[in-house]
């Protein structure tokens, strides 16, 4: 079924002055998004655009925050002076409940990232999740003196729970205040940013590898509060999200936000009255998101559990690809690889996360261009085949006499990276993008807790179950993968809408359908034809 609207006039005139040397132009999506990209396309080198790029950077921060902290184990557990200081092992259970705190923290955070997010404002919990990231940095770092693991674990429990909140606020602070258009991209990077961090905690171990005291561990510890107390210095200067404004009874900062930062101080600009109409049309004045203890708006609707399960089923299928192993525990795979030197194995994870970075940042300029589903799909498929290598490689590395084949490890580390780059271009640009885009405005901040939730539940997975699996088994481990993934590519391949081309508020339609799946795919387009002079907005049923 097909309908179709002319738009003559002034209207058709404008978007025909954006067609050049060309008689025709396509644009597919959603119609009300694509009327205003052909009148009004936004203007990616304006002062005004960079600004706001700048104030991002805030959001992006978070996750940097996160992929520091949560790289960081993995390098100090090649560490030899940090294990013997805390009389540890680069496996098993030890390694297992020390870096386990993390993720128990995070878990721990769930009943309070939803308030923290939707009281106060986002810039608010991020300010929040940051103080407490400095706090359990000093805990941590005050461990010199006693060498207590209790306070070790201790620290790293306030870190797990100060990240899951400003790895919430961030990303929802970044896809409710980024322009419509750069929604996709842009939140895309922001996840990016992990690497960002990763690569700093990777380079402060290796740096700090070479020296003979405790100082090679405790510097890169310490190093935990640069970006949080960026954020805690910033945070009150960048603007609020408008959709919290307007929701919390502050409609004109909001209409005035929009103005300032999309609609380039025009007031009557399309892009600021299409959101604001959907504000009207879709944003609850008086929702659960005004109660910290409401949690209904999850759970009221087919379509609201329908999201909430899309945002949980991404986010932990994100940590089940395999990559858990590879990062947190890329120390004890490297061993079994026959690489156990520890400035091999410090070199190494520098430059794997070097590498990652490198095709996360390829990866997120696609979210748009390819959307979301065809990323995720071939990721983890691609994830699936590469494990299988992996297996076969990993396999040979000690032949029947014991003798460590040369040949083998060298494949075993080569199928190790090109997993991380598959990984890193498909799925890490849409593992903060993916599970906000997915929840309406209503739900976002307690989903997002959810999301937290199912990250770290399934996080503790791979803390405790593939350090104890590697000591015991070693590289007969990866089977797991190469079965799971398999099955996760079916499941998003069933269960998972596309979210390109929509402003948030136009998603509600996606997943009130019959099958989201197939709605969300559905082709729309925008036709004009400069012969006659007119506009054609048509959808496909």
């Amino acid at each position: 079924m097909e309908n179709t609207e002319k738009v003559e006039g002034p209207k058709a005139a404008k978007a025909l002055e954006e067609v050049e040397n060309s008689t025709l132009r396509v644009v597919t999506g959603s119609e009300a998004f694509n009327e205003a990209l052909v009148q009004e396309p936004p203007k990616l080198m304006h002062p005004t655009t960079i600004t706001l790029f700048l104030c991002l950077l805030i959001g992006f921060f978070c996750q940097t925050m996160n992929g520091f902290d949560g790289s960081l184990f993995s390098g100090l557990l090649a560490n030899t002076i940090f294990l013997d200081h805390f009389h540890g092992s680069n496996s098993g259970i030890w390694a297992g409940i020390v870096s386990a705190m993390y993720q128990i923290g995070g878990v721990s955070a769930l009943p309070f990232v939803g308030p923290a997010i939707d009281t106060w404002g986002r810039r608010v919990g991020m300010f929040i999740g940051s103080l407490l990231i400095v706090l359990g940095t000093i805990v941590c770092g005050l461990t010199i003196t006693n060498a207590s693991v209790g306070q070790f674990m201790g620290g790293r429990f306030m870190l797990g729970f100060g990240v899951s909140i400003v790895a919430s606020a961030g990303p929802i602070y970044v896809v409710e205040t980024t322009h419509p258009v750069y929604r996709g991209v842009v939140t895309g990077y922001c996840n990016t940013f992990w690497f960002v961090g990763s690569i700093l905690s990777s380079g402060a171990v290796r740096g700090a590898i070479t020296l003979t005291t405790n100082e090679s561990w405790q510097i890169p510890i310490w190093l935990q509060m640069v970006f949080a107390g960026l954020v805690i210095s910033f945070c009150w200067v960048i603007p609020e999200s408008p959709r919290w404004l307007y929701v919390n009874g502050k409609k004109e900062k909001s209409v005035a936000t929009l103005t300032k930062w999309h609609g380039y101080g025009n007031r009557d600009s399309l892009w600021v009255k299409l959101q604001i109409a959907e504000y009207e049309a879709h944003l609850n004045l008086d929702g659960s998101d005004k109660k910290f203890w409401d949690y209904r708006s999850l759970f009221n609707r087919r379509s609201n559990i329908y999201r909430l399960a899309c945002n949980c089923c991404f986010s932990i299928f994100a940590q089940w690809a395999g990559n858990g192993v590879l990062t947190y525990y890329l120390v004890p795979a490297l061993n079994g690889a026959g690489f156990t030197s520890d400035v091999t194995q410090a070199n190494i994870n520098l430059g794997y996360s070097c590498f990652q970075f490198f095709f996360a940042l390829c990866g997120a300029a696609f979210v748009d261009k390819l959307g979301r589903r065809p990323l995720m799909l071939s990721g983890m498929a691609g994830c699936c085949l590469v494990w299988v290598a992996v297996l076969t490689a990993s396999s040979q590395v000690y032949n029947s006499s014991g003798e460590l084949n040369h040949a083998a490890s060298n494949a075993t580390l080569g199928f190790i990276f090109i997993f991380g780059g598959v990984f890193s271009f498909c799925l890490t640009p849409l593992q903060a993008l993916y599970p906000v885009e997915v929840l309406s405005y209503e739900m976002r901040a307690k989903g997002m807790a959810f999301s937290s939730l199912a990250v770290n539940a399934a996080g503790l997975l791979n803390q405790f179950a593939w350090p104890v699996a590697l000591a015991k088994i070693g590289w007969k481990t990866y089977i797991v993968f190469v079965v799971w993934d398999a099955i996760q590519t079916v499941v998003m391949y069933f269960f998972l809408p596309e979210t390109k081309n929509r402003t948030l508020e136009e998603l509600d339609q996606v997943f009130e359908a019959r099958n989201p799946v197939k709605a969300s795919i559905r082709s729309t387009a925008i036709t004009v034809d400069e012969n006659n002079g007119t506009v054609a907005v048509m959808g496909h049923a």
